[in-house]
């Protein structure tokens, strides 16, 4: 009785490890709409700026995809638009006017998302096109240049995000709260240096897909 006990005990232990370990994190497909603070940093002039730059509102609209490859690993992609850009008080460095600077991008980020739980960490690299963009001084608003001339600025823009996250459940709906902050490295401009910050708390509404693409769904 003993033997058959701890054989019968062994081979439910070995089920559920074996259960555990086939088990793969879930994969979601969650709406992103949301509001963004985003900056603007100056490069080597940014100290000379820090009392001028204030922050500006803009839109996120897009997707983003939750792969599961294993139990606490999985990988994200997401496409958005985005509105970036910052604001210059009047008497600054360089136009000595009140002016905002406003980016349309379309932006692809591609994170490693790590799961402890319902919480999880991602970071990756994330790539952006700007197809149009505005400044507005106190002359007024004109539409900006992406060519190679000395004042114009860059269609691609390149950077870092890293942040954390939260999942969680409202009546029955997967709901996940995200905070992000993304590091622009590329200088989108050809005169003035000027990089891309912002910092990102936003809420995803999941819908979890039957099927996983990236990992190994089987049958407990």
């Amino acid at each position: 009785m003993i033997f058959l006990t701890g054989n019968l005990s062994a081979q439910i232990n070995g089920r559920s490890e074996k259960t555990r370990l086939n088990k793969v994190t879930e994969t979601y497909l969650d709406l992103v709409l949301n509001v963004v603070g985003t900056n603007l940093n100056y490069g080597k002039s940014n100290t000379d700026f820090s009392n001028y730059k204030k922050s500006t509102l803009g839109a996120q609209v897009g997707a983003s995809i939750q792969a599961g490859i294993t139990p606490s690993v999985s990988l994200v992609s997401e496409l958005y638009f985005i509105m970036k850009g910052g604001k210059l008080a009047s008497n600054n460095p360089w136009t000595l006017s009140k002016t905002t600077l406003r980016f349309y991008m379309i932006e692809f980020p591609l994170l490693a998302r790590f799961h402890f739980g319902k919480f999880y960490v991602n970071a990756g690299p994330s790539i952006a096109y700007n197809f149009y963009g505005t400044k507005k001084t106190d002359e007024g608003s004109t539409s900006l240049s992406f060519d190679n001339s000395g004042n114009a600025f860059k269609r691609w823009d390149a950077g870092i995000q890293t942040g954390a996250g939260y999942r969680f459940k409202v009546k029955q709906k997967n709901v996940a709260l995200d905070v992000r902050y993304t590091y622009g490295l590329t200088n989108i401009s050809n005169g003035q240096e000027i990089y891309n910050r912002y910092l990102n708390i936003s809420l995803h509404l999941s819908n979890p897909w039957k099927t996983n693409p990236l990992g190994i769904n089987r049958k407990s």
